[in-house]
């Protein structure tokens, strides 16, 4: 299959405009691009060909992208899947990962974002490779030596008895199975955080946080149920000191902002609780 430059690249997506934007946009950058409108055409691509990448819309009438991607992941692994969703849930997202999936995008998608993504997971598509063809090549050497070493030592007559059976080498753990470096989600109640992407959702509803308020909750959260002070959340998620009561007035600020977005995206305002005379933790909403 292609490299990074000249790719395979399967877009499957029901909506006319999200297709004609990613196929002109991955054509131009030099990728060779087939489109699919439903799940059941995009099946019957993964039938007949083989894509280095696919982009699947999560949401489709029929058959959806989670199950395109179970299906693709079955008949080609080696195939990279970015999952696009449209909505703010990070739900579906989190499962499709769990299932195989390289990454997921917002739509509509940025290009930056969908270019870097699309590199990343080519490239690491074929490190993977190459360690499975190395890992091959050193058991077949080894292979090759054992017998080598079990011919000579038979022609010199120092075995009295016959060989043992050849130790089977154990097969190294599937790269994509072996343990992140760092957590990517976090989870607390409803609210689910996604560091690499920095959104936070609340209930499936995205929160459109600034980065400071992203910061913010996302430090509650990992500490939950934890009650954290206005000088220790200011300390971890905005990295400077300051006095009880300089800490206080800017902390409350921005609990009162992340409350509001919170407010807007469910209806709830429980989502941050207020411990009086202590400090500020997550509720379990």
């Amino acid at each position: 299959m292609g490299t990074e430059t000249n790719a395979k690249i399967l877009i499957v997506d029901d909506e006319e405009s999200i297709r004609f934007f990613l196929r002109e946009l991955l054509e131009r950058d030099g990728y060779a691009v087939v489109v699919a409108d439903s799940g059941e055409v995009a099946l019957k691509h993964i039938e007949r060909e083989e894509f280095d990448l696919a982009l699947i819309d999560l949401k489709m009438r029929g058959i959806s992208g989670t199950d395109v991607l179970k299906v693709l992941h079955t008949r080609a692994p080696d195939t990279v899947v970015i999952m696009l969703t449209g909505h703010g849930s990070l739900e579906s997202a989190v499962e499709a990962l769990r299932q195989g999936a390289h990454d997921y995008l917002f739509k509509p998608c940025k290009t930056i974002e969908l270019r870097e993504s699309i590199r990343v997971g080519l490239l690491n598509r074929r490190q993977k490779q190459k360690q499975r063809e190395l890992l091959r090549q050193l058991e077949q050497h080894l292979s090759t030596t054992l017998d080598g070493v079990r011919a000579t030592i038979q022609e010199v007559g120092v075995l009295s008895t016959p060989p043992a059976p050849r130790a089977v080498m154990p097969a190294a753990a599937p790269l994509d199975q072996q343990p992140a470096e760092q957590k990517r989600f976090l989870q607390y109640g409803s609210l689910i955080v996604d560091l690499t992407r920095h959104v936070i959702t609340m209930e499936a509803k995205l929160l459109e946080l600034s980065p400071t308020e992203f910061d913010v909750l996302a430090y509650l959260i990992s500490e939950a149920p934890r009650v954290i002070s206005p000088q220790e959340l200011l300390r971890e998620a905005q990295g400077y000191a300051a006095e009880v009561w300089e800490a206080r007035d800017i902390v409350r600020y921005h609990i009162y902002r992340i409350r509001q977005k919170a407010k807007d995206a469910t209806g709830r305002t429980d989502a941050i609780r207020t411990v009086r005379g202590v400090g500020y933790t997550v509720s379990n909403v």
